[in-house]
């Protein structure tokens, strides 16, 4: 993906506030970052914060890990200093705060959006592992991980009443047509030309199965998070999302979904030819 000039401003404005420890963990401060999302008076600023924790939990995340109370030396005049209550967030936890932030601000509207691929870029980038496996290898990390959280957004649409299996179908699809700029399952099964018994998700590449991985997860949260009860609202959340998702792809300069490469190997095919290799190591 190219860099947009949306991209690159709020790469600035959020990055420019990036501090790290002795340990090198980056962290950004609580009372800094409410300033630059325009809160006028911290304690505005508090009530967001606590959403944010709330979608920490509800994603399994230990919430102290991302959010840490601390003391910091604040300028109050006059060249005087005092120490005020704040906060170090994590990389994780400024989206969740950018995300549970007030949309009609400007500068939330655009710092979700930059947010919302930024922070998975980092998570990746962060991972040394991850970014020395091969295609294959992302392929099918990434997979594994988007069947669980399928789970999780299974569970999600059904707390929000959509029960049956073929609700659910429809949920889902309402998901593709947003990510894929109209194409139902079908739609990106034929598009792929893959045969009737072909699943979608066992042919797409990691940059695909990522986008597809953000889709998943962040319907899950905005639907916990807002509450959000019956078949059509749950449906046109999930469209919503998946929208986004597209909508900032194509902000930063990047190849929307249905126009990636399919791969020749299909997941399977990497799961039995990576069973095989465990099996000869076991064996000699």
């Amino acid at each position: 993906m190219t860099d947009s000039p949306v991209s690159r401003q709020h790469h600035a404005t959020f990055e420019g506030l990036r501090q790290t420890d002795a340990e090198g963990n980056e962290f950004w401060l609580a009372r800094q970052l409410a300033k630059v999302l325009d809160y006028s008076e911290y304690r505005h600023f508090l009530p967001v914060v606590e959403r944010a924790k709330e979608a920490c939990a509800k994603s399994s995340q230990s919430v102290m890990d991302h959010f840490e109370d601390v003391l910091e030396m604040v300028d109050i005049g006059s060249g005087a200093k005092r120490q005020l209550p704040d906060m170090r967030l994590s990389r994780y936890a400024c989206y969740l705060v950018v995300q549970n932030g007030d949309p009609s601000k400007p500068v939330i509207a655009n710092g979700q959006t930059y947010f919302a691929i930024q922070t998975r870029r980092q998570e990746l980038a962060n991972d040394t592992a991850f970014g020395q496996l091969s295609e294959d290898e992302k392929r099918l990390a990434i997979r594994n991980e988007l069947a669980q959280h399928n789970k999780y957004l299974a569970a999600a649409a059904a707390d929000a009443g959509v029960e049956s299996g073929k609700d659910f179908a429809t949920f889902q699809n309402h998901g593709y047509r947003g990510l894929y700029g109209g194409l139902d399952a079908s739609g990106i099964h034929a598009h792929k030309g893959l045969k009737k018994s072909q699943k979608i998700l066992d042919h797409m590449g990691s940059t695909e199965l990522a986008a597809n991985l953000f889709r998943a997860t962040q319907t899950e949260e905005k639907l916990r998070r807002d509450g959000v009860k019956g078949k059509q609202q749950a449906n046109q959340t999930h469209f919503a999302v998946g929208q986004k998702v597209r909508q900032t792809i194509e902000e930063l300069g990047g190849t929307m979904p249905e126009d990636l490469p399919t791969p020749e190997r299909s997941i399977k095919q990497i799961e039995t030819a990576q069973n095989r290799i465990t099996k000869k190591g076991t064996d000699e």
